[in-house]
């Protein structure tokens, strides 16, 4: 368990954040790259002890002060009977959910039963990583998942996955049911908190957030009090109602869209994470350095006891190609300054 994350969770007041990012082992780095040559992606998910050797890279190597468990936020998918292959161009289900296939779901029962995978890769990874890391595990957004259901993906404006709004309830009750599930087994196993990765909740307006996404996260984040993080990618921080925010959320993560700095003053309790531009990674190498120099000084504003509860990480995942010195530079630098 890691002081520092627990710290943050807590809003005690320390000078260092921990450290962790969205999508920290993956295609980006060579550990990563070396198992992906002798196991295909399904095989990093579903055999636990090569699950917990990704997780375990990227803690080895940039000394994040969190693993993350390694899986997908699709395999309920898969478990309710929809297929799921992994392809060049990414996951592919077997079909799109409609008005006139939803019946074919299986039931939510059926669902878990392919999902206990996870509960003993969190295991594996418990026992891979140093016991002063911490660890997290995951589940999709109820929403993001409707929506790779009924889009194929996560595309623009989602007008498709909107104009079958009348399904949502169906889907609904069995998507609970297994995230409820699925975030207890994951507890259970040793994550310390489980977030909720809700990047196609950014792509609704508020009164349909309140509406058809509020109830359902109200519900995952209230049967598991303190123990429970959300993220949302977009502007849709900005509707959050002050109920949804004093909900008993483990805390938030927060994207390169917003002002971290606002963020942090206006968060209230539990941790705040963000969210340097995971793009201007990419950048050539003094730029990025300026342009994170930037980002420093912009948190510097806020004294050590404003700061209380962030954890520094970037708006998203680590994009694929992202220069591994980059990572080392920005873990290394982000401790230099806030020591």
């Amino acid at each position: 368990m890691n002081t520092k994350f627990q710290n943050a969770i807590q809003r005690k007041v320390q000078n260092t954040p921990p450290i962790w990012f969205m999508r920290q082992a993956g295609r980006y780095h060579s550990h990563y790259q070396a198992l992906r040559k002798k196991y295909s992606f399904v095989e990093l998910c579903k055999i636990p002890d090569i699950a917990a050797e990704v997780a375990f890279g990227p803690v080895n190597d940039f000394d994040f002060d969190v693993a993350i468990l390694f899986s997908d936020i699709l395999f309920p998918l898969e478990g309710l009977g929809m297929g799921l292959e992994y392809t060049d161009k990414g996951p592919r289900l077997g079909f799109q959910l409609d008005a006139g296939n939803i019946d074919q779901l299986r039931s939510a029962d059926q669902a878990k039963e392919t999902l206990t995978f996870q509960f003993d890769a969190m295991r594996a990874t418990r026992a891979r990583i140093p016991s002063d890391k911490s660890l997290i595990g995951f589940v999709g957004g109820p929403w993001t998942l409707f929506v790779y259901a009924c889009e194929g993906g996560h595309a623009g404006s989602l007008t498709k996955t909107k104009s079958l709004i009348n399904i949502w309830p169906a889907f609904q009750e069995k998507i609970k049911n297994i995230l409820t599930w699925n975030i207890r087994g994951q507890l259970e196993a040793g994550a310390e908190v489980v977030m909720i990765f809700d990047t196609a909740a950014g792509e609704v307006d508020s009164h349909f957030f309140n509406t058809y996404l509020k109830p359902i996260l109200t519900s995952l984040v209230t049967a598991f009090p303190g123990k429970v993080g959300y993220y949302s990618k977009g502007t849709q921080k900005h509707f959050f109602g002050q109920d949804f925010l004093d909900l008993p959320w483990a805390g938030r993560g927060v994207d390169h869209r917003c002002n971290l700095t606002d963020e942090i003053k206006s968060s209230k309790k539990g941790f705040l994470q963000g969210n340097f531009d995971q793009a201007c990674l990419h950048m050539p190498t003094a730029d990025y350095k300026k342009h994170l120099s930037a980002y420093i000084a912009n948190l510097k504003t806020l004294s050590t006891e404003e700061r209380a509860g962030w954890v520094s990480g970037l708006g998203h995942g680590v994009l694929p190609q992202t220069p591994e010195a980059h990572v080392r530079d920005f873990v290394n630098t982000i401790r230099k300054e806030f020591a």
